[in-house]
């Protein structure tokens, strides 16, 4: 998905994330992601994740924010 949406994979971008919280098998994570240099794009995102016995997600959630836009991800038709 995200991959299909990039210019290309040389595209110009920085992801910043911090955990907010960890609760058993459930992460909550702050993430943004700015496009472009100069900076043409950011997103802020809330990720929730469950993770499996092994350490590996096995279910995501995110929860997208755009400054500056009057609207959200699922708006964008």
């Amino acid at each position: 998905m995200w991959d299909a949406g990039r210019d290309s994979p040389d595209e110009v971008f920085t992801l910043a994330t911090s955990i907010l919280a960890v609760d058993g098998d459930t992460a909550v994570v702050r993430a943004e992601v700015r496009y472009g240099d100069p900076l043409r794009q950011e997103y802020r995102d809330l990720w929730i994740l469950r993770m499996d016995d092994d350490g590996r997600c096995r279910w995501f959630e995110e929860w997208p924010y755009w400054p500056g836009r009057p609207y959200s991800a699922s708006d964008d038709h």
